[in-house]
């Protein structure tokens, strides 16, 4: 007989479809939401993630996904100048530059090509993380990213469930007439924004998870809910699975919150292909101690062969970098050979 539980574990809904290497997925949100995203990448799954940048209310992600089903193309006349780098509101500062043109590109650019991975995606990942929201004083606009322009010039308000619910009751059929298949899987990131203070804070998060679980609900067959949040609460509930600053997590909790997600919401096949990938991921950025040994040789020869046989195996499968990788520096070893 077991002794005492010394932990607590969430129970997770069912999730009748999974993700994988064959379907296109969709990451918007918090910085938890790049987390993940992140990890997929790594592992050469299809994804594609924040074209807005990082987003942290529900406001400003349904309005990037309003942005991208209508394949919107910005104007000069929607960035601002603060301090000579033109920004804009709905889009974080990696979209910034002092000249006007170049952040017309990045932005455009980076829509058109999110609007047509929506279309085609299987899934798209929505994580929240607070339903605090700031609009510009000047036209009322809800800004995803202030951009260090004084407080003063906006108006802090904090969404209602309702509020919340209504937006995307009425945004995700306009989704589903552009991509009938997709399904979506919300989340609630479980950093804290300590700066609304601690009862602020789960006011905030509570409106988030009471808005999801209505969604749910309203569209059972095409929207379902991960625990992301309640894994950092109950799971992992001890500061070692904190930063320094004691809010944001460490690697060992986001590696225990993808673990899960992995679990739930990926398909077999697709784990037992990710641990193949990794071992080709890994000898990529393997550096030896001489590049123009025999050894590394052989090494660079049998994971050429390994990923040439992914790709055959998974004709899906897009390791055209690590190939060019192992390619290049045998290239390399036979020149200094001559």
């Amino acid at each position: 007989m077991r002794g005492a539980k010394f932990q607590t574990y969430v129970d997770l809904p069912h999730y009748p479809y999974k993700a994988g290497y064959r379907k296109k997925s969709v990451f918007i949100g918090s910085c938890f939401t790049e987390n993940v995203g992140n990890r997929m990448l790594a592992l050469k799954y299809p994804v594609d993630i924040n074209p807005f940048g990082i987003l942290y209310n529900p406001s400003s992600v349904a309005k990037a996904l309003q942005e991208l089903l209508d394949a919107k193309k910005y104007g000069g006349n929607e960035l601002f100048q603060h301090n000579d780098i033109w920004h804009s509101f709905m889009h974080h500062g990696r979209f910034s530059s002092v000249d006007q043109e170049e952040v017309l590109e990045q932005i455009n650019t980076r829509i058109a090509y999110s609007s047509h991975w929506l279309r085609e995606a299987g899934f798209l990942f929505l994580t929240f993380g607070t339903s605090w929201i700031y609009r510009f004083s000047e036209t009322g606009e809800v800004v995803a990213n202030c951009h260090k322009v004084p407080a003063s010039k906006f108006v802090r308000e904090r969404l209602s469930v309702k509020e919340i619910v209504d937006v995307y009751t009425d945004l995700l059929p306009r989704l589903w007439e552009q991509n009938p298949g997709i399904k979506i899987v919300f989340t609630v990131s479980p950093i804290r924004h300590w700066k609304d203070g601690a009862i602020e804070n789960q006011r905030s998060k509570a409106a988030l998870i009471l808005a999801i679980d209505e969604l749910v609900k309203r569209f059972p067959e095409k929207c379902y809910y991960f625990p992301s949040y309640e894994i950092v609460m109950d799971e992992l509930r001890d500061y070692r699975f904190y930063a320094e600053d004691m809010l944001h997590l460490t690697d060992v909790a986001v590696d225990h919150i993808w673990s899960v997600f992995e679990e739930s919401l990926i398909d077999g096949e697709s784990r037992k292909t990710a641990l193949k990938i990794q071992k080709v991921v890994n000898a990529m950025h393997h550096r030896p101690l001489n590049k123009r040994s025999q050894e590394f040789a052989v090494f660079l020869n049998k994971f050429l062969k390994m990923t040439e046989e992914l790709e055959t195996e998974y004709s899906y499968l897009n390791l055209k970098l690590e190939k060019e990788y192992f390619i290049r520096h045998l290239e390399e070893l036979n020149e200094n050979g001559r």
